[in-house]
């Protein structure tokens, strides 16, 4: 219990702890973030590591001149790319596997099996679209390794849509992340970035719950 509640006093005032690994860690920091953005994308068993708040944080202190966001972008963008090419080919060579244990404690099967459906739902564009869905982001590339997708194709799409994510949240904190009222209400902002992130997921849920529901409905005999 006190983990969870670390964990989330850390996820609403990334502010706060962001600044300490400035001020402790000095250009260190980059490597700090490199590593939580890799994780996050490269591994399904780290789905809930910070993505946007992380990055919208990381570009406001690089607005108030504590870190360099042309730095932030080309070292994050290396690290959302890496991380989803080592998790494509993490699904490519052991995920058919995955799918075999139903009782598996390092991998959520339910989530693998949400993001399958994302992704036959979108194609090659789930490659993109995810990007901007926490958890869904982390499970897309894995299914990708474990469908026909080529390497090639993949990286392309993902070399887009990792730099596209890297720039709304970085630049998206570099220029309103310094305003009077978000700085005033930043754990807010912070919220509200969560649960715009997670909505797309959460609709998509909801509406699959309810479409089998209809299916599974008896039917009256005339």
């Amino acid at each position: 219990m006190n983990t969870i509640k670390h964990f989330a006093d850390f996820f609403l005032h990334l502010d706060i702890y962001l600044g300490a690994a400035i001020r402790t860690y000095g250009t260190w920091t980059y490597g700090i973030l490199f590593g939580i953005i890799f994780c996050e994308t490269g591994f399904v068993v780290t789905p809930f590591l910070p993505g946007d708040s992380l990055l919208f944080a990381a570009g406001s202190f690089a607005a108030a001149g504590a870190l360099d966001p042309r730095v932030l972008f080309l070292l994050l963008a290396s690290a959302a790319v890496g991380g989803d090419n080592l998790n494509y080919w993490i699904g490519r060579y052991i995920g058919p596997k995955i799918f075999q244990y139903e009782g598996s404690k390092f991998f959520n099967r339910e989530h693998l099996g949400k993001t399958h459906r994302f992704y036959e739902k979108y194609g090659t564009k789930a490659i993109i679209i995810a990007r901007f869905m926490p958890i869904i982001r982390t499970f897309t590339p894995f299914i990708a390794g474990i469908g026909s997708m080529t390497y090639l194709r993949f990286f392309l799409y993902d070399l887009f849509g990792g730099a596209l994510w890297i720039s709304v949240f970085v630049f998206g904190g570099y220029y309103f992340g310094t305003l009077p009222a978000v700085r005033r209400n930043f754990t807010l902002v912070i919220m509200a970035i969560v649960v715009i992130s997670v909505m797309p997921a959460v609709i998509e849920i909801v509406r699959h719950a309810r479409t089998g529901e209809k299916n599974h409905a008896p039917t009256e005999k005339i």
